[in-house]
């Protein structure tokens, strides 16, 4: 699954097109034009939904059925292909979806198109959601989506490698403190300077500290709030922060740990990440939660990974959340059997604990399991998320594009030896002004 928190696909023009259709979509499939709405006569409902998440949603959808008596059918595609028919059948008025699992980012593309879910968010609901995903569920003003699962990055790493008496001993000599696993940029860096070895003494370093994902931004995004950002990239006003201080803090620092790192950092991104912990040559990675329960028994780490809050910079803790949210398309004639299964995905949400991913959205469901063996994931995924400077991405239908042409070529850049990363910023920002003009 992408889960993102990153994706990184649908262009300009089909976010353009999505917005500029949807007042008319309202309309259309209001009135049942376009022939593909689903009848609103039969007890079923259609989840239109990420190949990834359809299991986070299956129990629910089965106890639904159970308790209510509407069938729940999901149509599965791909992440590219889910935003495609969103936007085509939006655009076209021809809905075949009475619910949709949308990415937090394409929220602001789609919310004139979606049914306003103000009254499901009561101050009991909100107070159990982490805050980030409850700025993130609005847009203008209205709730439009309800979390159905959240996710961020958190910090993994070897305990074979950090219990081993002879590297704390090694470590202890050499930085003047106790080896365990880093709380702050500095700490990172010495641990990750200090894991990368030669481990069976044949001249090649076969052991990294870390990971430098250049083919991602979230990571970098992620590290740009550890340093107190209090825009992402694009503030409220439509002001670009990309070239300031923070900026460049966060650019020196994710690059400084480059000689940590394997070579190939530019075209680096999550799933090379995660085969490399796996196999056993990176000794820390920051990696979304989920990844925890999805270590293969016979992978070089197995039963050697333990996890803990992501590290912080200079403003605190922070990671990005990678929310997906339920949304009803207004122009549904089921209205009030999706808005109902909406309602009962979030009173049951401890349904998806037990799924391939293991993810959930309420805080209160998270604590519930946080102690127990197999989710040793839950508490620093709640403590990087609850942390103050943990913020979502902007509300802006050009957030994909802003990635895809502004962010991931500078990142790619910025990790060739010599680059300027002041330069870099700056250029960035040009681009992104230029988008969001």
């Amino acid at each position: 699954m992408m889960l993102r928190a990153h994706p990184r696909k649908p262009r300009r023009a089909l976010v353009t097109a999505g917005i500029f259709a949807v007042v008319s979509t309202i309309a259309l499939s209001g009135c049942g034009a376009g022939g593909g709405a689903p009848a609103a006569g039969d007890d079923s409902i259609t989840v239109l939904v990420e190949a990834g998440g359809h299991g986070e949603l299956q129990p629910i959808a089965d106890k639904f059925e159970e308790d209510t008596g509407t069938s729940v059918t999901f149509v599965e595609l791909p992440y590219d292909g889910l935003f495609n028919r969103l936007n085509s059948e939006f655009s076209s008025g021809s809905l075949s979806f009475d619910v949709a699992a949308l990415d937090s980012i394409w929220l602001p593309t789609f919310a004139e198109a979606l049914t306003p879910l103000d009254d499901m968010f009561t101050d009991d609901v909100q107070s159990d959601l982490f805050p980030a995903l409850v700025t993130e569920a609005q847009v203008d003003g209205s709730f439009v989506g309800m979390p159905a699962w959240t996710n961020s990055e958190i910090l993994y790493y070897r305990t074979d490698l950090f219990e081993d008496p002879a590297q704390q001993s090694a470590f202890k000599s050499e930085y003047g403190y106790d080896l365990a696993p880093p709380t702050t940029w500095e700490q990172y860096s010495d641990v990750a300077a200090f894991f990368t070895q030669d481990t069976d003494g044949d001249g090649q370093i076969d052991t990294y500290g870390t990971d430098v994902k250049g083919a991602v931004e979230t990571e970098w995004l992620a590290t740009l709030s550890q340093t107190g950002e209090k825009d992402m990239v694009v503030g409220d006003d439509g002001s670009v922060s990309l070239g300031d201080a923070d900026s460049l803090a966060a650019l020196d620092f994710y690059t400084s740990l480059l000689p940590s790192a394997p070579s190939g950092a530019a075209q680096l991104d999550w799933a090379g990440s995660q085969n490399l912990f796996n196999q056993g040559q990176l000794a820390m990675m920051r990696f979304w939660a989920h990844a925890y329960k999805q270590i293969p028994a016979d992978s070089a780490v197995a039963g050697n990974v333990g996890v803990t809050t992501m590290v912080g910079g200079p403003g605190g803790v922070a990671g990005v959340p990678g929310a997906w949210y339920l949304s009803v398309p207004a122009g549904t004639p089921k209205q009030d059997a999706a808005l109902e299964f909406v309602q009962y995905a979030y009173d049951n949400n401890e349904l998806s604990v037990d799924t391939d991913l293991g993810l959930a959205s309420r805080i209160s469901v998270l604590e519930k399991y946080q102690d127990q063996p197999g989710y040793e994931n839950y508490g620093p995924l709640i403590d990087t998320l609850n942390s103050e400077a943990t913020i979502p991405r902007p509300a802006t239908p050009e957030w994909q594009e802003i990635v895809d042409s502004a962010l991931v070529p500078m990142l790619q850049k910025a990790v060739v030896p010599g680059a300027d990363n002041q330069q870099l910023l700056d250029d960035a920002k040009a681009q992104v002004e230029s988008i969001t003009d």
